[in-house]
């Protein structure tokens, strides 16, 4: 854990005071975009695992995004995919060689070993894998390392940390900080539900134990699917997020035999109907601010600002700091693994709009958020 930290610069310490300091000052939610947590700090550890969602708590983000899929006997855990082959080290074990099996999942075939053919005691005798071992080759020093969290175990680290950062304030003559907000997707509802496992009980039961219930609590429940943020608004007032991607459309809308695409939403008739059931879009982050051919950074599409004028936020996914994921111009180096200058591209989609930003580096997308906030003033 001490690499972790010294990979943090003095500037990029001083960026991320003073991004607390602004989080604390009366500044209107609109003017403050959020940094989320992406599946933890996956940029430095492997994802989903309770030590990356605490390193990113350390780094200053505002939530942390734990992905869910359901056990054979019915608990949330958090993993990218019900398919865990390559999160996982299931392939070390032989006691479960038999459960490897072919299925379809949101019309797309796939080998492997789910989370749905293992109860949660199974599921606790893995241990997490790096799921880029390609690109953060570092990160693999800690496969093996963590077990599969619940939700309510990421539930409990959140409530836990909210309780040290608030002692620690009073002890210094300070103002408790803000609470740390958790942004839950629910990964192929339709797929679940097919198979008999839904997640509303127990996912706004685990919320509600934990005291988030209400639109001013800070939580959003997010889904690529349609049907399941609508039946989830007629039971809860959490705010509700729909992602969407450059293709392809949401598959409950696939199995309903409705053509309308992702791309088809971001109309502005389809921007009034989110409105009806979300609060905020999810877009991929070239839905916001474009490539141009040469994979270099084009302009604003303008749909951050046709969505806020519709009433919802934007929440972009994802920005990583390594040279395979940034456009060209901010790539440093030749190796597709290492780090480039990440914090242009986030401060070009908050100007572009965005009002959150899905990152794997948190610490980074404070410390931009911080400059562009401060250049605001």
């Amino acid at each position: 854990m001490d690499k972790i930290s010294s990979s943090t610069s003095r500037t990029r310490r001083a960026a991320l005071l003073a991004g607390f300091a602004l989080m604390t000052s009366p500044l209107l939610a609109a003017d403050y975009p959020i940094v989320i947590a992406h599946r933890g700090a996956s940029g430095y550890l492997p994802e989903h695992t309770l030590a990356g969602y605490f390193v990113a708590i350390q780094q200053g983000a505002d939530y942390i995004e734990p992905d869910l899929v359901v056990t054979k006997d019915g608990v949330l855990v958090v993993r990218h995919e019900n398919e865990i082959g390559g999160t996982t080290d299931v392939a070390q074990h032989a006691e479960f060689a038999s459960r490897r099996t072919d299925k379809t999942i949101d019309g797309v075939r796939l080998t492997g070993w789910f989370t749905e053919d293992f109860t949660l005691a199974e599921l606790k005798t893995l241990r997490a894998r790096e799921r880029l071992p390609e690109l953060r080759r570092a990160n693999t020093r800690f496969d093996g390392a963590f077990q599969i969290p619940t939700f309510d175990e990421v539930l409990e680290l959140v409530r836990a940390s909210d309780r040290q950062r608030a002692a620690a304030a009073r002890q210094r003559g300070l103002p408790a900080p803000p609470r740390i907000g958790v942004y839950p997707e629910t990964k192929h509802p339709s797929y679940f539900a097919s198979i008999g496992r839904r997640f509303d009980d127990a996912l706004l039961k685990s919320l509600k134990r934990h005291d988030f219930k209400t639109a001013s609590d800070p939580v959003f429940i997010q889904s690529f699917e349609v049907g399941n943020l609508k039946a989830l608004r007629r039971r809860t007032k959490i705010r509700l997020v729909q992602l969407v991607a450059p293709a392809g459309q949401p598959y409950d809308l696939v199995l309903a035999g409705d053509s309308r695409r992702y791309l088809d939403l971001m109309t502005p008739a389809g921007l009034g109907e989110i409105k009806s059931y979300a609060d905020a879009i999810g877009p991929y982050k070239e839905m916001v601010v474009s490539r141009r051919q040469d994979g270099s950074s084009g302009e604003s599409t303008g749909l951050a600002e046709r969505a806020r004028a519709a009433g919802l936020g934007v929440h972009v996914w994802t920005l990583r700091a390594e040279n395979e994921f940034l456009p060209t111009e901010l790539r440093r180096g030749g190796d597709p693994g290492s780090l480039g200058d990440l914090e242009p591209e986030i401060r070009a989609l908050l100007r572009a709009g965005a009002t959150g930003i899905f990152a794997d580096q948190p610490d980074r997308a404070v410390a931009a958020r911080a400059a562009w906030l401060a250049a605001k003033r």
